[in-house]
């Protein structure tokens, strides 16, 4: 179960409190995930929205203790480092840049990205679900991660995702406690304008 922290978030809309809730804290706990539950957050990942359904998305994980975690960790930037590496998991989010044509020709995928973000979107609500918490970073050496974790030619490296179990806000160093509550949002009309986007 998450920790609640204040002040709450408030919607100017009704949506469903699962939005609301989801919040990407550092601090973790030191209870381990099995690679069943972790495979269970990245199956909701894979079903989620694909142009012409070509599922460019692709994820590199490690679970706490492995070889595969201490690989991933060793990429992240310090600042990231000093709280990440105690999640019970990491994953690495990538994508294919080309997709197969029709006539079976790779051919660049414009949306390649955007398809990444909306499956790592399904990852983050699917642990929040599940009673974890996801916070995805984009502070981290795309050069040696893509080494380490033998990234194919023609793939890009989006971000890393530490999953785990929330913990208490003393566990991180103390520069980062402040910063251990949820985060707000622009207003909508800020973000979103009929007819054309807001200035």
């Amino acid at each position: 179960m998450n920790i609640t922290v204040q002040p709450p978030r408030i919607a100017e809309h009704s949506v469903d409190p699962l939005f609301l809730d989801r919040w990407s804290a550092r601090s973790f706990t030191d209870e381990a995930m099995s690679a069943p539950e972790l495979m269970a957050i990245l199956e909701a990942a894979r079903w989620a929205p694909s142009a012409i359904n070509a599922q460019p998305w692709r994820f590199a994980w490690g679970l706490r203790g492995d070889e595969a975690f201490k690989g991933i960790a060793g990429s992240l930037v310090d600042a990231n480092r000093v709280w990440a590496e105690k999640a019970s998991a990491l994953v690495v989010v990538g994508s294919k840049l080309t997709r197969l044509s029709p006539s079976g020709e790779e051919v660049s995928h414009v949306t390649h990205a955007f398809d990444a973000g909306a499956a790592w979107g399904y990852l983050a609500l699917h642990a929040q679900m599940r009673g974890w918490v996801a916070h995805a970073m984009g502070g981290f050496d795309h050069g040696k991660a893509a080494k380490v974790l033998d990234l194919p030619f023609g793939h890009a490296l989006h971000a890393v995702v530490a999953v785990g179990r929330q913990g208490p806000v003393e566990a991180l160093p103390e520069g980062y406690r402040a910063r251990e509550v949820p985060s707000q949002r622009r207003p909508l009309s800020e973000t979103a304008g009929h007819g054309a986007f807001p200035a």
